[in-house]
């Protein structure tokens, strides 16, 4: 299966934060972005032990947002 996930540097942290969209559970953290995605693939697959998920939200891109 394969999944989108959202990923976020934390300044305070110094670690990588990613989730998946709509999948409850599903997101983990790393000091790499290879450690991160390791441990995104072991929270999935853990989940899905429970049966298919019921995603409630789809991924559909970014947007730049400007203020004044």
């Amino acid at each position: 299966m394969r999944f989108t996930a959202i990923v976020e540097f934390c300044k305070d942290t110094g670690l990588y934060v990613g989730y998946v969209p709509g999948f409850a559970g599903a997101h983990s953290q790393g000091e790499t972005l290879d450690e991160l995605n390791k441990n995104l693939v072991e929270v999935i697959e853990m989940l899905l032990e429970d049966g298919e998920p019921y995603l409630n939200s789809e991924f559909f891109g970014t947007q730049q947002i400007v203020t004044s």
